[in-house]
């Protein structure tokens, strides 16, 4: 599958408010397309040169604002959860100031469901940075390749000091909120390893985690792509082998063809 359809696949796949966020590539490979079929030094051709560019910063522009956007939010609400998990054990656990086996079960089930739904919305905010550092590596390829311009070199090094492309305090909010979820709920856990199975029989109903995992099979589908690497490839993912992603290999870096 090329990479315009992967793209197209993977914002499909995820959250409906995310999707206009996404690389404009098709845009961008037109004004490539064009640029080709153009003499090099025509007024036309600069104009397209100078389109492309332009266009490529306001997509760096657009990816930092809404990564670091969902990233203060996915913050705020890890701070939030861990409060009520707080709230709850103190005023309906066992030792709490209103003691009830009810209230408790009941509070820390909404607790649990908001957890895996936060955990679903971080995987895919790091899906999302690779998938558009991956798009870029390529379209920038196929620029250099095209128009015999040398943009992809100096635009990734720039790309990679970018926030969307770092993607460390997410991993580590992903890490924390899967070790809360053992913690809290080693019983709900357990249960539900021994009912899985296999990803494909828990993980393909609707919400977020259908959506977690369709971007992360889309992930490993670009992996699979070559076995050819180069400096232009992704650093592995360092996400833990969790419950929700505890059958899906992440562990090498995304070719970039």
């Amino acid at each position: 599958m090329k990479f315009g359809k992967r793209l197209k696949q993977q914002m499909q796949d995820t959250l409906p408010e995310w999707r206009d966020n996404f690389l404009s590539y098709k845009e961008l490979k037109q004004l490539i397309r064009f640029m080709s079929s153009t003499e090099n030094g025509s007024i036309e051709y600069g104009k397209a040169e100078a389109e492309f560019v332009y266009l490529l910063n306001n997509e760096i522009e657009k990816f930092n604002a809404f990564f670091m956007e969902k990233e203060e939010d996915f913050i705020i609400r890890n701070k939030e959860l861990q409060q009520r998990i707080q709230r709850v054990t103190e005023t309906w656990g066992q030792k709490g100031t209103h003691p009830s086996e009810t209230e408790y079960k009941q509070g820390m089930a909404n607790i649990r469901n908001d957890m895996v739904n936060f955990h679903g919305e971080m995987v895919l905010l790091i899906n999302y940075s690779n998938i558009n550092y991956t798009g870029l590596a390529k379209i920038l390829k196929k620029y250099d390749k095209r128009t015999g311009g040398l943009l992809r070199l100096p635009f990734i090094q720039k790309v990679l000091q970018q926030p969307f492309f770092t993607t460390d305090l997410i991993s580590k909010l992903v890490k924390e909120c899967e070790s809360t979820i053992e913690e809290v709920f080693p019983a709900a856990v357990e249960e539900e390893r021994k009912s899985m199975g296999s990803c494909e029989m828990t993980l393909v109903g609707e919400g977020i985690f259908r959506n977690t995992v369709a971007a992360l099979l889309t992930m490993r589908e670009i992996r699979s792509g070559s076995s050819t690497y180069s400096n232009f490839s992704l650093p592995p993912l360092s996400l833990a082998e969790s419950e929700p992603v505890q059958s899906i290999p992440l562990n090498s870096p995304i070719p970039i063809l």
